[in-house]
């Protein structure tokens, strides 16, 4: 029943949707999510044997697919939307009125209330499985790839919060400012890979994908219009790629390694900016084509459907495979004793993403309904308060992507309270008040 109710509402909302919507900005977004989703289960190359399990990885296992990430690392993409869409935002709640404070605590309640249930099933769960009697390194492997989207959340919700000073440089500078991102990004590499001042490198966070970012603004104001300046710049991103890779210190795959000493992604590489400008323009010199698949009725319909769940899907997806392969070990491994990379294991890929697709939708239809918080009616809240609830966020689901939920201790319970303190401290969340008197 809430399942057709769904449905209802999903062909309500693409049946009304306005005249001047820029439906491929949609598009993109969901076509990049669920990229995500399906690149991500095909690197597990997990294999159970003797009640062991190992879990390989696709692209450690064969370098002949690395290239094939500069198509299917699709973040950029991403980014690229999210600069438009919050450059629109923006504009207009410039347009009601409207305070920073107030724009980026509603930017955050859509973004980061859905993972508040996640962090609350893994805590829960995590403390269940050690008072089980679960290897704690076990589950710190299990949650490391759970949170693994916890990550790049944490970026850009970082993005986001700088949005409006970004614009307000876009509007300025113009392509000045994509340029000098650009730059930084580089002088950040040179820094920490060629200096070994390591940490400078994290600092590309904000450059490599701010720069990105500031390219869905150029959309926005349509700068970018003209099939010939997306083909350029299509043309120098690529070129810029492969100089990078070429000739430089970076390796071909576009996401990270733990066989490399150097990635592309971790933290974020000049290289990734460059790629960056590749993919946008590809899709811009596409957006014709694409607006044209955009207005038919069944396409847009699974586009609506898909964004309405975008993050749950996304932060759910490799739960569902973590539980997946925790089914699999308690039966002996079943369905996992195929090896990698051989034919009967692409063959039986269809198969793998069947059953990861079940059990995602499964998690997205009990806690999808985070996804859409009820309307905020409150005052603005001063411009530090949902900031303070940004440096909780993501200081906390960055060290909950990169260390896990447990160690040799115990829970991390810091870690993992840590996005809950800020999405209360910082106002996100809208706490119940008892009856007046």
């Amino acid at each position: 029943m809430e399942a057709m109710g769904f449905v209802a509402s999903v062909r309500r909302a693409a049946d009304s949707t306005p005249s001047d919507r820029n439906r491929v900005v949609d598009l993109l977004r969901v076509a990049s999510i669920l990229v995500v989703v399906f690149g991500h289960w095909l690197m597990a190359a997990v294999t159970v044997e003797g009640g062991e399990l190992t879990a390989g990885h696709l692209l450690i296992l064969a370098d002949w697919t690395h290239p094939l990430t500069w198509v299917f690392q699709v973040m950029p993409v991403f980014f690229l939307v999210g600069g438009y869409a919050n450059g629109l935002s923006w504009r207009s709640a410039r347009v009601r009125r409207e305070r920073y404070g107030g724009w980026l605590r509603a930017r955050l309640r859509r973004l980061i209330l859905p993972v508040v249930p996640l962090l609350l099933v893994w805590a829960f769960g995590g403390w269940l499985g050690l008072r089980a009697g679960l290897n704690w390194e076990m589950l710190q492997l299990a949650s490391q790839v759970a949170l693994v989207p916890t990550w790049f959340l944490a970026a850009y919700v970082v993005i986001v919060t700088l949005a409006p000073t970004a614009l307000w440089i876009w509007d300025r500078w113009g392509w000045l400012s994509i340029l000098s991102g650009a730059a930084l990004a580089a002088l950040c590499d040179w820094l920490s890979i060629g200096l070994g001042l390591v940490p400078v490198g994290f600092l590309n966070y904000v450059f490599v994908w701010g720069t990105v970012h500031q390219l869905g603004f150029a959309w926005l104001d349509g700068t970018l219009d003209g099939l010939w300046k997306r083909m350029l710049m299509a043309g120098v991103g690529l070129l810029g790629t492969l100089l990078l890779v070429g000739f430089g210190p970076y390796p071909v795959a576009m996401v990270g390694l733990d066989t490399t000493e150097i990635t592309n992604s971790y933290p974020p590489r000049v290289t990734l900016a460059f790629l960056g400008l590749f993919q946008a323009g590809i899709a811009l010199a596409l957006e014709g084509r694409l607006h044209r698949l955009a207005m038919k009725r069944g396409i847009w319909m699974v586009v609506v459907g898909v964004s309405a769940r975008i993050m749950t899907t996304y932060l759910w997806h490799l739960t569902a495979m973590v539980i997946v392969i925790g089914l699999a070990l308690l039966a002996s491994g079943f369905g996992l004793g195929i090896a990698p990379l051989t034919p009967g294991w692409w063959l039986t890929r269809p198969l793998w993403f069947f059953v990861l697709g079940l059990f995602t939708l499964g998690l997205v239809a009990v806690f999808g309904r985070f996804e859409n918080p009820v309307v905020d009616a409150r005052p603005n809240p001063p411009w530090w308060r949902p900031v303070l609830a940004v440096l909780a966020i993501c200081t906390g689901l960055g060290l909950l992507a990169a260390i896990g939920i447990a160690d040799a201790d115990g829970l991390n319970g810091l870690v993992l309270s840590l996005p809950i303190l800020g999405v209360v401290i910082g106002g996100v969340a809208r706490i119940p008040r008892g009856p007046t008197p």
